[in-house]
C-alpha cells in the first residue's frame, strides 16, 4: 500500500478576511466591500476556481512527462456559475457551483489528438477536477492549441 499525502492549512480570521498558512506560504481569502469584506484577497469561490486551474496545470505537467508530450505551457480561463440565493440561505437553491467551464490554451507543437489525450488523462487524475465532478457539478472543459 502506498503512503498517503496529507495537506494542512491553518489560519486566523477577522471579519470576512482569513489569513491562511499552507506550509511556508500565506494566502489571504476575503470578500469585496460590497459583500462586507475589505478585499484583501480573492474571494473563496474564485480561490476554488484558481485551485482547479493550478491543479490541472500540475497534473498536466506530470502527465506530459509520462506520455512524452511537448508541453510548453497552458493558459487557463475558468468560470463558475452560482445562484447567490443559495449562499444567502434560500433553502430550495443549492449554495454551490451549478456549472464550471474551463478553457485551456495549450502551448505545444503536438497535434489536436494528442492535446485531447493530455486533457483526458489530466482531468481523470486532477484531485480538484474529480472532486467537483464527484459532487455532480457539470464541468465543460475545452483544451485547444494556443
Amino acid at each position: 500500500m502506498s503512503e498517503k499525502m496529507t495537506f494542512e492549512v491553518t489560519g486566523q480570521s477577522e471579519k470576512m478576511s482569513t489569513e491562511l498558512k499552507a506550509k511556508n506560504h500565506t494566502l489571504v481569502i476575503d470578500e469585496p466591500a460590497n459583500m462586507g469584506g475589505d478585499d484583501k484577497g480573492a474571494d473563496p469561490l474564485s480561490t476554488l476556481l484558481a485551485s482547479l486551474a493550478g491543479c490541472e496545470n500540475v497534473v498536466a505537467n506530470m502527465v506530459a512527462k509520462e506520455i512524452d508530450f511537448d508541453l510548453k505551457g497552458i493558459d487557463f480561463k475558468v468560470n463558475g456559475e452560482i445562484d447567490p440565493r443559495g449562499l444567502m440561505g434560500q433553502a430550495d437553491v443549492v449554495p454551490y457551483f451549478q456549472h464550471v467551464s474551463i478553457k485551456a490554451s495549450v502551448q505545444t507543437d503536438e497535434s489536436d489528438k494528442r492535446i485531447q489525450e493530455l486533457k483526458e488523462k489530466t482531468d481523470a487524475r486532477c484531485p480538484v477536477y474529480t472532486t467537483l465532478q464527484a459532487a455532480g457539478i457539470p464541468i465543460d472543459a475545452e483544451w485547444i492549441k494556443a
